[in-house]
């Protein structure tokens, strides 16, 4: 099964209207993926291109829309692809077979992972290193609030958690005294975010921070956890 970390990327370009043994070759593949137990696969159809024969094809035009590219894309270990290649060279017999390097940032169906790292995050306690980020509410990174950007950066990283409040009043380096107003939704008001994890996993986020926060201030400190609890919850609700 496949997990966080590097792995291959398998792409097969074929048209929609290549057969093997009178079956669609995307079929075939797919059966052959299911098979070996590839963990998952994807099947896109073009809506539109062209290949070495010059013509233009479109989703748009109903005399060609029977002829269109499609992708098959696998991502799995690389000794899971290996397996694999052989019966993908012997069922492509025209088309494009492509295996790149790539990396597995998350993985759904990854949960006794995840279910052991979040029983690790409960289980902290004693020395650990506690990080506060104090930044600006209206500073942004990328299009967005950038504590917003910082804690979704914190959960890609398997930080055990994040804690945002926004000041009431304060004044920074410029000397101005900033005080929150009863209907002022937005100011220069100071956010601090903190967060608690081990020395190991906060270390990983300092090179994030360094990039991300260009006015601020960023400090790591000791600290002793004495208890640390974990409250379950249930399933998001979108």
């Amino acid at each position: 099964m496949v997990t966080r970390g590097p792995a291959k990327k398998l792409t097969v370009y074929v048209d929609e209207t290549d057969k093997f043994h009178g079956k669609p070759v995307y079929e075939v593949l797919l059966d052959i993926f299911f098979k070996k137990k590839i963990i998952g696969v994807s099947v896109f159809r073009g809506i539109a291109g062209y290949g070495s024969d010059g013509v233009f094809h479109t989703s748009k035009m109903l005399e060609l829309s029977t002829s269109m590219p499609v992708k098959i894309e696998v991502v799995d270990s690389e000794e899971m692809i290996n397996k694999v290649l052989p019966d993908v060279y012997h069922v492509v017999e025209k088309g494009l077979v492509d295996v790149t390097d790539t990396n597995v940032v998350k993985c759904c169906r990854n949960v006794p992972e995840k279910e052991e790292k979040r029983e690790e995050h409960m289980k902290l306690e004693g020395k650990a290193k506690m990080l506060r980020i104090i930044i600006s509410e209206d500073d942004e990174w990328e299009g967005e609030p950038l504590y917003e950007a910082i804690v979704k950066r914190l959960i890609m990283t398997d930080i055990a958690g994040a804690t945002v409040y926004k000041a009431m009043a304060g004044y920074g380096p410029h000397k101005r005294y900033h005080k929150k107003k009863t209907l002022a939704t937005h100011g220069e008001l100071p956010i601090l975010i903190t967060v608690m994890d081990t020395e190991e996993n906060i270390s990983k986020v300092i090179p994030i921070l360094d990039d991300m926060v260009q006015e601020g201030i960023v400090v790591l400190s000791d600290v002793n956890v004495i208890k640390y609890t974990h409250r379950d919850v249930g399933p998001e609700i979108v």
